[in-house]
């Protein structure tokens, strides 16, 4: 196990605010590190300059940086560049997705009831078109397999879970619910929002059929950045989207050279790639988010995405050590299989978690107090860039919480 107090790799340098205070947040807000803001500062520099050939050369060229998000993404999950569409966070992918999926009057999608509240927004407004919503109860946070396997026989179409939820920080058993899904036809969407960056994740190992993902939580990405993967076999299957022009197959080698061509129209006959890039806005997009996406990933693989997780679940264990030593329950899960970056424990009432929260942002502690389905309490996020000293903070603030009870 990696020593969690020592200096990883420079990790440090890439989080000046980490000598300042202990922020333990990153479930709700990751924090951006340097070399991607620097990124993001030298694309602006970049667009402020007036470009030496054209503007159309130029654009050119900034489709080219965003575009390079793509494969650094593709990486991380294992999967392919045309398998992944870029969109401005989990909420956008996950409609994108609701609107594209072959649903109809009388289909069925299940869903945990401590899912993110996006999740219940995005399918009940499919209630419209008949589209009904099965309701999975968790057992004290969890969403195991048993569960799942009783509701996935009510005719259900589709199954909507997040792989780590929000508020327990439960990890779901993706591997075994995705081949029950395989094996009786149902298509599996899934929020990553709390997984990706922080928890190994390979949909060459693990199929899915759609996967979302903001890009500033565990990625460490500006806001307005994320992203939507979606499996070969599952894009044959979607509605098209009204696409921009971006989707479409351009009449020559690039947009640049068509438009030079005098017998371009808007009234030609356009075909469109199928990859996923269709289902993004194929218009002029969101640039500097997506230069900063492809930084922020670009961080995360050459640290190495296992090297990122084997020190998460040191700080995991650490923090979970401290707290079963205080006069607080831990709702998350303990099981080693069923971690994540969150870890989650109450002082048993809501009041005193949230008056616990305020006082420990008091002390320059940053955490989240959450709950779904009447499970959650006060959510700690430790991000790779944290050290047991930050935990070890964290622990000695909640022994002197004057409300807290005795041991």
């Amino acid at each position: 196990m990696i020593l969690h107090d020592e200096p990883r790799r420079g990790t440090r340098a890439e989080y000046p605010h980490a000598d300042r205070s202990v922020y333990l947040d990153t479930a709700c807000i990751g924090i951006v590190p340097q070399s991607v803001a620097r990124a993001v500062r030298d694309f602006v520099d970049q667009v402020q300059q007036v470009p030496a050939d054209s503007g159309t050369a130029h654009h050119g060229r900034l489709n080219k940086a965003r575009d390079a998000a793509r494969p650094r993404v593709a990486e991380l999950i294992g999967a392919q560049p045309q398998d992944i569409a870029l969109v401005e966070s989990a909420t956008h992918g996950l409609n994108v997705a609701a609107l594209a999926l072959p649903l109809e009057s009388g289909d069925v999608v299940a869903m945990a009831d401590t899912e993110y509240i996006q999740m219940g927004v995005t399918w009940s407004q499919l209630a419209r078109n008949g589209v009904k919503i099965c309701r999975i109860p968790h057992q004290g946070g969890e969403i195991t397999v048993d569960t799942i396997d009783r509701y996935l026989d009510f005719d259900v179409t589709a199954l909507a879970l997040s792989s780590v939820q929000w508020t327990t920080g439960y990890r779901a058993d993706l591997a075994k619910i995705s081949e029950m899904c395989r094996d009786r036809g149902i298509m599996l969407i899934v929020d990553g929002a709390q997984h990706i960056g922080a928890v190994p994740f390979d949909v060459s190992q693990t199929p899915v059929d759609v996967l979302v993902s903001s890009g500033h939580k565990w990625l460490n990405s500006p806001f307005g950045t994320g992203f939507l993967y979606l499996s070969p076999d599952i894009r044959s299957r979607l509605h098209r989207p009204i696409s921009g022009f971006f989707a479409a197959n351009p009449p020559a080698r690039t947009w640049g050279e068509a438009f030079l061509r005098p017998d371009i129209s808007p009234f030609q006959e356009f075909t469109y790639t199928d990859d996923a890039r269709a289902w993004e806005t194929g218009g002029t997009s969101n640039y500097p988010g997506g230069v900063g996406l492809s930084a922020a990933v670009k961080l995360i693989l050459d640290r190495g995405v296992d090297y990122g997780w084997e020190c998460i679940l040191s700080l995991t264990g650490h923090l979970l050590e401290g707290l079963r030593r205080i006069n607080v329950r831990i709702v998350t899960p303990q099981a080693v299989d069923s971690r994540s970056g969150i870890v989650t424990f109450t002082t048993g009432q809501n009041d005193s978690d949230v008056a616990l929260a305020a006082y420990l942002s008091e002390a320059g502690i940053s955490v989240s107090v959450r709950y779904a389905g009447g499970a959650g309490g006060i959510r700690v996020s430790c991000h790779w860039s944290n050290t047991a000293a930050d935990v070890d903070r964290l622990l000695d603030a909640v022994r002197s919480f004057s409300p807290l009870p005795a041991t």
